[in-house]
Parts: structure tokens; C-alpha cells; sequence
């Protein structure tokens, strides 16, 4: 049994990372976007990956670090909602938002390197949560210097990256054995 669980909702998670990562190339190769489109896309992703983690969440099979399944719901859903509500709002804080996200999964990966030591590459966690935790404080820094190109760069490295990051895990939720999880 893994940190996350199994979940025979796990392609719903996979379906997000990867959305998270077209969404960051997009904005890696059209920049001039602006904030505006970034911070609507985003907030609608945070809308949508926090609906699939309640929905894991509260399945009748809940898998385990349930909790922290429903407290990321919340927190995505909530900041996702503040970005898509009022455009300039977002480009204020968008970095932010961001920063807070990202520390928030970095110290989610880091409690389950820790509670998944058992398992072989437990220590893949341990990195990703700190390169997290290292993204969220970068954004912290471009969001006081009001530094455009650095939140640009690192908004979309971050969602290919954590996009990867949950697409991959989400193999790790599949549900092996009898009925799979049904």
C-alpha cells in the first residue's frame, strides 16, 4: 500500500496531470498571453484537479491520506475560484497563489516520503517535494520583485513539472488484484 492509496478513480488524476502539462507548455511557448489567460487557465485547472481530489476523497473506497486528499481539494478549489473571479485581482497575486500552492504540495510529498520509507523509491517523493517546496519559495521571490518574465518561466516549469509528477503517481493508485478496485 503506497501513501496515496489505490483508488479506481486514478485515471481521473492522470487526466489532470496531464491537462496541467498542456496547459504549461502553452504557456511556456505564448508568453504574451499575460497574466489574465495564465491565471484563468490555471484557476480553472485548480478548479477542476480540486473536484477529482473530492471526488477521491469521498468515495465510498476512500484510499488512504484521505485527508490529505480533501484538504488539497479545498485549497485548489478555493484559490482556483479566486483566480478565475476577478482578472485583475489575479494578476496581482497570481504568484502567490501560486507560491502557496506549490509549498503546500512540497510538504504534502515530503509526509509521504516519510510514511512510504518501506517502499523501494520512497526517496522520489523526498526530491519532489523538495523541488516544490523550492518552486513555491522562487515564486514567493518573483511575486515581491513584481518580476513578469521570472513568474512567466516558472509558471509554466512548475505545471510541467508537477503535471509529470501527477500523472506518474497516478499509475502508483491503480488499484492490482481482484475486481481492481470496483
Amino acid at each position: 500500500m503506497n501513501y496515496w492509496g489505490q483508488s479506481k478513480y486514478w485515471w481521473l488524476v492522470l487526466i489532470v496531470g496531464i491537462l496541467m502539462v498542456i496547459g504549461g507548455f502553452a504557456y511556456w511557448f505564448w508568453p504574451a498571453a499575460g497574466y489574465a489567460i495564465a491565471s484563468q487557465i490555471f484557476g480553472w485547472l485548480l478548479i477542476l484537479g480540486g473536484i477529482v481530489q473530492l471526488c477521491v476523497s469521498a468515495g465510498a473506497n476512500r484510499p488512504r491520506g484521505w485527508g490529505w486528499w480533501l484538504a488539497g481539494g479545498v485549497i485548489d478549489m478555493f484559490i482556483g475560484f479566486l483566480l478565475v473571479r476577478s482578472v485583475i485581482l489575479s494578476e496581482i497575486v497570481f504568484p502567490y497563489f501560486l507560491a502557496f500552492i506549490f509549498l503546500f504540495w512540497g510538504f504534502e510529498a515530503l509526509v509521504g516520503s516519510v510514511s512510504s520509507r518501506e517502499r523501494r523509491y520512497w526517496w522520489l517523493y523526498l526530491i519532489n517535494g523538495i523541488l516544490l517546496i523550492l518552486i513555491g519559495f522562487f515564486f514567493l521571490e518573483a511575486g515581491w520583485t513584481q518580476d513578469m518574465y521570472m513568474v512567466s518561466f516558472l509558471t509554466a516549469l512548475a505545471f510541467i513539472y508537477w503535471g509529470f509528477s501527477i500523472a506518474m503517481g497516478s499509475y502508483d493508485m491503480r488499484p492490482v488484484g481482484p475486481g481492481d478496485g470496483e
